[in-house]
């Protein structure tokens, strides 16, 4: 089986652009040891440690709608339900661990690993 190396999600609100068009539906790549160790070098994350989940997402989001080149201005001004569901996929994605959980069926009570899935899909 090839790695993975995209997977697609969905935000829970969706960012608007300048424009006023909302895009919800993207794509993040897997990390690189460059999309953690280059922004540290970046002065505001010096200033603000926050300021590197920004920069970082901005470089691993590679698609958000119709948006091929996410800036940091634009992740600074994704909702923070946004933000928050990016960076926890981004955790999960970049982990040692798989990304799925363990689940138990309501009708039969087995317990299944299930992939996660970021689509917002059923």
């Amino acid at each position: 089986m090839p790695l993975m190396t995209e997977y697609e999600f969905t935000l829970p609100n969706g960012y608007i652009d300048s424009e006023g068009v909302l895009h919800r539906k993207g794509t993040m790549r897997l990390a690189t040891a460059a999309d953690e160790i280059l922004p540290m070098k970046d002065p505001r994350v010096q200033q603000n440690p926050a300021y590197l989940t920004i920069l970082i997402l901005s470089r691993v989001i590679i698609r958000l709608g119709t948006i091929t080149e996410l800036s940091p201005s634009m992740v600074e001004h994704f909702f923070a339900k946004d933000l928050a569901f990016l960076n926890d996929m981004y955790e999960k994605l970049n982990s040692l661990e798989d990304s799925s959980i363990e689940t138990v069926c309501p009708q039969c009570g087995c317990k299944h690993e299930v992939p996660l899935n970021f689509t917002g899909e059923a």
